[in-house]
This record gives structure tokens, C-alpha cells and sequence, in this order.
């Protein structure tokens, strides 16, 4: 999360157009006396009461009306000859008008610039509700989020886990397996359903027998766990297999405490699987044809090596994961602030984005990381409000140490990413920027060296690493209803990565 500026563009844009003309020429640097009142309703919110004296307002109006009167037209003078009061009675309200743009916003420049918190977020500022008074003070109040102030942790020396693994033949064939997969094709199949096959089946979710959402025609591979955005069916495979061609499947499952649908939260929900498919999957032959169209291989060891480099691309992600784990653990400890529920709300979405961009620059399949997502948006309060903290405590850690993102380092991250999706690092890039991520990859690359760093300090004990067996099958679908944004990994399209594994 970026320090945000403490107004939005738009704001800045109308108050500068409404100052061009009143800006006090040669006392731009004479700083306002203000009286600033600062509340603390909890550890992130402030609520900022600004009052300007009347000295100022004063010196800004004559600034204001000492600039408009070679211009002034009024009517029976010719223009710039009018007198004083005359220009000052006919002009009043549009001076007012500019000279609170230009005291709004030269007071919030020097409140950034005196007060001790950093804000987070743009001010919560009325400008219609602000006015300039015709005698006395002008007073203005807002609401603003701030990072939270804080001892620092000791995190020199820490005692950390790594987990380590050499990878082996047999950890390469079943993730080529996984890779061949993503090319198979699907043929239909009369026989019962086993565990592995997929299902074409209709999707219809209730409660108290009204109904929730359906999806038609849903592809489905039959694995141990069933994952929603808003919840899981824990023994899926317990309900598929032996299923046929009409048969219909029924099972009751609680949506987490975080499901888009507030009044369903926490309750139990139908879902019932109408079966109209059974199909088996086929995997492609591995041939000097198929490698060619894999990645340009020219023999199967050649695509060996670059699944054992994908491999420890997963792993190295694995340990960042447990070691940032181990290190967010250790640095928020004694962080027990509050975080404003707005602020987790708006926050959440940009954790999701945050972590699909890392799963898919350490390689993982779409399969993956859309089970990894739904994972999150089940318990999306909770994990963001550790993911600010841990923030909050890195971003210190930076600044004191002068650790910030250069551009060559978001040109490396791009081209991982390009990498692993077989789409050009411009246009990688491009979609980066058109949906407004460039400042999650940039807190991504800080927060990265800044463990990296801690890691530097730390005292390392290797341990051996066990993959987590990957038996979830995710569904892009909230169950309960009432959904939010779309996801934030983009669905697999219905051909080949439909089938990945």
C-alpha cells in the first residue's frame, strides 16, 4: 500500500482550477497559522479539525482581489478602473470560492508537512460543506486513515525454518503429468464416475428451499474437496464417485463468516449436482511434435529440466511463503491495532491481486491459484488484517533501511510473469497498468527485499519440505449469492486448461 496523497486527483484538479488566479504572488512559502485539532478514534483513523485565522483569509482575499482588479470589468467603468468596494461587491462570491480552494489546499500541504502521521488513504473532505466566513475564522474537519504508530520489533537475529527439498525423478513425472494434463482431451465415458474423472454437471445451490444461484453445464474434475468463493464442500469425492449420466447428488455446506451474502453468513446451504456428463481424461503423446508446440523442446529431457526448474521456482515461492510466515508471526506479535472495516474491505481485494501476481510469477497452474483464491476470499477479513499489519511493519522497515523498488525490478517481475504465461512481458505489462496494479507490484517488490534483508540477519534451521498434496477443485461461483467483484485470476478458457490438474 502506497502513502496515498491527501486528496484524490479529481479534488486537486477543481480546487487548482478554481486557484490559478488567487495564488498569493511571492508569499507561496509564508506558512498559515493554523490551529489543528488531531482525535484518535482508533489506531488507524484520525479526525483532523483545521481552523484558519482571519489573518490569513484576509491576506489571501486582498492577494486574491489585488490580482482581479487590472482585469475587473464593471459596468459603467472601463475595465481595470473600477473602484475597490465596487469590485469587491460585484466579485465576492467568486473570489470566496477561490481562495478556499487555495487555503484548503495550502493548509492540508502544511498539515502533511507538520503533523507526525502518514496518511494511507485520501482525506474524507466535504468541500461543499467548507465556506469562507465573512467575519472570524474559517474551520474545516475530515476523517483520514493512517498507518498506525508502533515500537519496532527487533527482527535482527530472528531463529527461522527453511523448508528444502531436492526434487526427484518421480516429483518431475507426476508434475509432467499435471503439464500433459492441461493438454488432454476429454472423451465421454458410459461407466460410473471415478475419482480423477470429471463431470459435466448443472450447479444449483438453496436455502430453506429458495434458490441461490445455478450454472449450467459446469465442468468438474471429481477431487477430494470442493472449493466456492464463499465456502467447501469437504468430501466431494465421498459424493461423486459412482455417479452416471442423470444421476443427482446432494450435500449441505456452511458458507465461511466473510460469503458476499451477509444475512446467509455462517449458515448451512444446499447444493445439488445434476450429473449430465461422465467423461475420462486422454493425455496427449508425448512426441517430438508435442514438445515442439510445449515450449520449443527438442527432446522429453529437455522439458524434464525446465519442469525441475519450474519445480524450485514453487519451491523457492513455498519458502518465502513459510518464512514470511515465520517473520509476520515474529513481527506482529504485539500488533494489536485496530483496523478500520473499510479499510479491510477496500484492502481485501488488493490482497487477492497482490497474491495471484506471486503465485503466478512462481508458476502455478490456474487450477492452483484459483483454489488458493477462494481459500482467501473464505477467509478474506482475517488474512488481510494480518497481511496490513505485516505491511505496515515492512514499509518501517524500508524506509529506515532506504529499500525501494527501481525499475529494472519491475521489468524482472513482469518477465517472470511473461514467463509463466506464454504472453509477451509488454503485454503483461500493459494489462499491469490498465487494471491499476502497478503499486501492488511495487509494494510486492519492496516487501520481497525487505524479507530478503531480514533473511540476511536471520538464523537459518533447514527443514526437510513435503509438497502439500493439490486435491481441490475450484469453482469460480459464489454459492450463497449475492456476489462481489469478479475473480481476480482470469478463468481458464474452455479448451485444454479447463483440464488442468
Amino acid at each position: 500500500m502506497q502513502r496515498e496523497k491527501f486528496m484524490a486527483d479529481e479534488e486537486l484538479d477543481e480546487l487548482q482550477a478554481d486557484t490559478l488566479t488567487a495564488e498569493p504572488e511571492g508569499e507561496e512559502d509564508k506558512p498559515l497559522n493554523l490551529e489543528v485539532e488531531v482525535a484518535s478514534p482508533s489506531d488507524c483513523e484520525r479526525h483532523v479539525t483545521v481552523t484558519v485565522s482571519r489573518e490569513d483569509i484576509d491576506r489571501y482575499m486582498n492577494d486574491a482581489y489585488s490580482e482581479l482588479m487590472p482585469s475587473a470589468n464593471v459596468p459603467g467603468f472601463r475595465i481595470g478602473r473600477a473602484p475597490r468596494k465596487l469590485v469587491e461587491s460585484k466579485f465576492k462570491k467568486q473570489i470566496a470560492e477561490q481562495i478556499k480552494g487555495s487555503l484548503l489546499l495550502d493548509s492540508l500541504s502544511q498539515i502533511s508537512e507538520e503533523q507526525s502521521f502518514t496518511a494511507i488513504s485520501e482525506p474524507d473532505l466535504n468541500l461543499d460543506a467548507v465556506e469562507v466566513p465573512d467575519d472570524g475564522p474559517m474551520t474545516f474537519e475530515f476523517d483520514i486513515e493512517v498507518r498506525p504508530e508502533f515500537d519496532m520489533p527487533k527482527w535482527k537475529g530472528a531463529k527461522i525454518e527453511r523448508p528444502v527439498r531436492e526434487f526427484t525423478p518421480a516429483d518431475v513425472d507426476l508434475h509432467l503429468e499435471k503439464m500433459l494434463a492441461r493438454y488432454g482431451q476429454l472423451v465421454p465415458h458410459d461407466g460410473p464416475a471415478s475419482e480423477g474423472d470429471y463431470l459435466t454437471v448443472n450447479i444449483t445451490t438453496s436455502h430453506d428451499g429458495k434458490q441461490l444461484e445455478k450454472e449450467e453445464e459446469h465442468v468438474l474434475r471429481i477431487r477430494q474437496k470442493l472449493s466456492f468463493r464463499d465456502g467447501e464442500v469437504a468430501d466431494f469425492a465421498k459424493l461423486m464417485v459412482g455417479a452416471k449420466a442423470g444421476d443427482r447428488r446432494k450435500v449441505d455446506f456452511e458458507l465461511t463468516q466473510d460469503a458476499p451474502n451477509e444475512d446467509l453468513r455462517g449458515k448451512k446451504i444446499n447444493v445439488e449436482f445434476e450429473v449430465l456428463e461422465v467423461k475420462k481424461l486422454k493425455l496427449p503423446e508425448l512426441n517430438e511434435e508435442f514438445l515442439s508446440e510445449m515450449g520449443d523442446f527438442k527432446t522429453e529431457g529437455d522439458l524434464r529440466d525446465a519442469i525441475n526448474d519450474s519445480l524450485n521456482r514453487q519451491l523457492e515461492y513455498e519458502q518465502q511463503q513459510k518464512i514470511r510466515a515465520q517473520i509476520s508471526s515474529l513481527l506482529t506479535k504485539s500488533a494489536d491495532w485496530q483496523l478500520p472495516p473499510g479499510l479491510l474491505k477496500r484492502q481485501s481485494s488488493r490482497e487477492l491481486e497482490r497474491t495471484v501476481m506471486e503465485l503466478r510469477r512462481a508458476g502455478f497452474n490456474e487450477a492452483e491459484i484459483r483454489a488458493r483464491e477462494n481459500t482467501l476470499r473464505q477467509n478474506s477479513a482475517a488474512s488481510t488484517a494480518r497481511s496490513l499489519k505485516e505491511h505496515f511493519i515492512l514499509e518501517r522497515i524500508a524506509e529506515d533501511e532506504n529499500i525501494e523498488a527501481q525499475e529494472g525490478d519491475f521489468e524482472k517481475e513482469v518477465l517472470l510473469i511473461a514467463m509463466q504465461s506464454g504472453e509477451s512481458p509488454r503485454r503483461v505489462r500493459a494489462q499491469i497498468e490498465k487494471r491499476g496494479l502497478m503499486d501492488v507490484l511495487q509494494n510486492q517488490i519492496v516487501e520481497r527485499k525487505v524479507l530478503e534483508l531480514v533473511q540476511e540477519h536471520a538464523k537459518f534451521a533447514d527443514k526437510p519440505y513435503e509438497p502439500e498434496a493439490f486435491d481441490v477443485e475450484a469453482v469460480n461461483l459464489a454459492a450463497g449469492g449475492g456476489e462481489g467483484p469478479t475473480s481476480v485470476s482470469e478463468s481458464a478458457p474452455e479448451t485444454s486448461e479447463s483440464t488442468e490438474s
